[in-house]
């Protein structure tokens, strides 16, 4: 049983569904526990797999209808693997499962926090504590996301296992004639430098200085377009935020897709300026299509998989990272698929170690 909260287009519902299709199926199936009674956009691909969705209450409109509703899912279908995506969150769920007489209860941990989301944040550091107390095993994205949830020592103990946001390397291959349809289908100019981020408009992904970032670069070069995949809360304030810059012309916002594989391939730069991250599987992907990767400093270091990654600090402004990016070298990383598969994020085989994970003893 995979539980993964709310469908927003996010990356540990990507990371799930890229395990999900590439483990063998024969020996382990997931199932889903959504939030909301909505259709989603994973639903026809879980079933077409041979896994089951069952919908649950938001935990945001009712906490206590949301446990209940998981609890009867794992005690009604006698679930003996639940796998909780939720962070510091998971400590309702795996309650829900440690009622129900789950055996296996997996905490899987895919971020961190700052303390400026404040709101958000308070709530992350008043649930940590109480998120491992129902779980029997434990995961996280990166060392550094393990580290925030269960501390230095639990990671060096290897209580906890990381579990690489691995992709299927070749899908996110480069492919130049798929390049050219896409530029074709946007209206993208061949000269046109293409700026692209993938990401939920919400205050980690830091969209508000992205823009500042690329009204930089614009000013420096003015055939420069920026391409937005996602959506979100923020999408509307930062929509605002273009129109005062007079830039509508120049930021495609894109919204959900499901062809994000293949949009990598029509842009020339990749952009996440985050205040926060586990690891970002978005960063995994880029660099897979071989694309120069520029990412804030707050991002964690174990995502430098190849030579196309860069880190730039947040405490430096818009200016200097526009100037950082256009005097870089903005080519194809032709080794792309070695190194990412040197470093262990081919899914294929990360598929397989998964299968280990879930062994009940």
């Amino acid at each position: 049983m995979q539980i993964i909260g709310f469908v927003c287009g996010g990356g540990v519902e990507a990371v799930i569904m890229n395990y999900y299709r590439n483990i063998d199926r024969n020996k382990i199936q997931f199932d889903f526990v959504i939030d909301g009674y909505e259709k989603t956009a994973l639903d026809n691909e879980i079933l077409s797999l041979g896994g089951k969705v069952y919908k649950v209450e938001p935990y945001t409109k009712n906490p206590l209808k949301n446990i209940y509703q998981i609890y009867r899912v794992i005690k009604d279908n006698n679930y003996q693997i639940v796998h909780s995506n939720m962070n510091t969150l998971s400590v309702f769920s795996l309650f829900a499962a440690w009622l129900a007489g789950a055996k296996v209860r997996i905490l899987h941990n895919h971020s961190t926090a700052v303390k400026s989301e404040k709101l958000r944040s308070a709530m992350k550091y008043i649930l940590r504590p109480f998120a491992p107390v129902f779980a029997n095993r434990y995961m996280a994205c990166s060392k550094l996301a393990g580290e925030w949830m269960y501390g230095k020592k639990n990671m060096q103990s290897g209580e906890v296992k990381v579990l690489n946001n691995a992709i299927d390397v070749d899908a996110f291959a480069y492919n130049e004639n798929l390049r050219k349809k896409l530029r074709q289908d946007l209206n993208i100019d061949e000269d046109t430098l293409v700026i692209g981020h993938v990401g939920r408009f919400m205050y980690q992904k830091n969209h508000d200085f992205l823009i500042d970032i690329f009204n930089e670069i614009h000013k420096q070069k003015s055939n420069s377009l920026l391409l937005l995949i996602g959506d979100g809360p923020l999408r509307q304030s930062i929509e605002e935020k273009v129109k005062n810059y007079n830039l509508q012309d120049s930021v495609n916002f894109l919204g959900l897709r499901k062809d994000v594989k293949d949009l990598y391939n029509a842009m020339d730069v990749f952009v996440l300026p985050s205040w926060y991250e586990g690891l970002p599987v978005v960063s995994v992907e880029a660099q897979a299509n071989g694309l120069p990767c520029f990412v804030s400093d707050k991002v964690s270091k174990e995502c430098y998989l190849s030579s196309s990654m860069h880190f730039i600090s947040l405490d430096k402004n818009a200016d200097i990272w526009s100037k950082e990016i256009l005097n870089s070298k903005l080519t194809r990383n032709k080794s792309a698929k070695q190194e990412l598969i040197a470093n262990n994020f081919e899914i294929k085989n990360e598929a397989k170690k998964l299968i280990g994970l879930y062994t009940i003893n």
